[in-house]
């Protein structure tokens, strides 16, 4: 019996096709194209027919057919637009729903996101960039430089810059993970107002589960970085400015980890609640695997 006999014979299952990495799907798509140069417009603050109805869509399913609760807090600190915001803890598919959530409809939001883990499928790609709301990151990519031109543009068009600086959805559970300085770079060569969000309870999904948000004063990367008003910015690429983005990113988890761990006991069921659905629905728009994150106490 060969190989091929052994995958389709009767009562064994297919194995799950192989992942391509990054740098060959990339390469598929004719390269590591990001940000604007693959968005090919202006990021627009405005909330299309299409979005709305998007949105509209998605809240039916989220609230409807999946039961999700998001209780959410602190809008009154949003600014009317033109802002960076910066969300923490990062632990599933359902994080930027719950940006959403805090935000209105308009203007509009803006993700710096994977694009390996987005653009599974070129219908998908092609959904997105029609809808908006994706600036593509490549892993291995082209530089800071075209993060830094979207962030401009995002800002400048009085829409919503939005970051998870953590970089990954595995981290601990109810906990904030270690912040790249990637975030704090864009912030220190643009200069925006930074919201802080912080987020709990999306690391494992099931039918009514529970998750919670708030959103913090906003803040400046001058007063994150503990500078003055006048004070000069190092130059760009230096490691004076590196050493500020780690100021930065350590100022941010010092306002952001707190509120998380504070909020996540509100996300918490007791065991004997029934978790229908539970692995379908955490791992819904995401690769499978563990659903334990690597936390010893879990």
């Amino acid at each position: 019996m060969t190989l091929t006999d052994r995958s389709t014979e009767p009562g064994r299952r297919r194995p799950p096709r192989a992942r391509v990495a990054p740098e060959a799907l990339a390469a598929s798509r004719g390269g590591a194209v990001e940000g604007l140069a693959w968005l090919g417009r202006a990021p627009e603050a405005r909330a299309s027919i299409l979005y709305r109805l998007v949105r509209l869509f998605a809240r039916a399913v989220i609230f409807g057919a999946f039961r999700f609760r998001i209780s959410t807090a602190g809008q009154e600190h949003l600014p009317s637009g033109g802002y960076f915001l910066v969300a923490g803890a990062h632990r599933g598919w359902m994080d930027p729903f719950v940006v959403m959530h805090a935000l209105p409809t308009q203007p509009r939001a803006w993700f710096l996101g994977s694009a390996p883990s987005t653009f599974t499928s070129r219908w998908r790609e092609q959904f997105i960039h029609r809808l908006g709301g994706l600036l593509p990151v490549w892993r291995g990519g082209i530089g800071i430089e075209p993060h830094v031109a979207s962030a401009r543009a995002v800002v400048a068009n009085g829409a919503v810059f939005v970051q998870m600086p953590e970089g990954t959805i595995s981290g601990p559970p109810g906990r904030l993970g270690p912040l790249r300085t990637g975030w704090a770079i864009i912030a220190l060569r643009t200069e925006p107002a930074i919201v802080p969000l912080a987020m709990a309870g999306t690391e494992e999904l099931y039918l009514g589960h529970r998750m919670a948000s708030r959103v913090l004063p906003a803040t400046t990367a001058r007063v994150l970085a503990g500078l003055a008003p006048d004070a000069p910015l190092p130059p760009a690429g230096s490691r004076e400015e590196l050493e500020l983005a780690r100021r930065m990113s350590n100022a941010l988890a010092s306002l952001l980890g707190p509120v998380v761990e504070e909020l996540q006991p509100g996300t918490i069921d007791p065991p004997a609640h029934p978790r229908r659905l539970r692995r379908q629905l955490t791992w819904l728009l995401l690769r499978p695997g563990r659903l334990d994150r690597d936390d010893p106490d879990r």
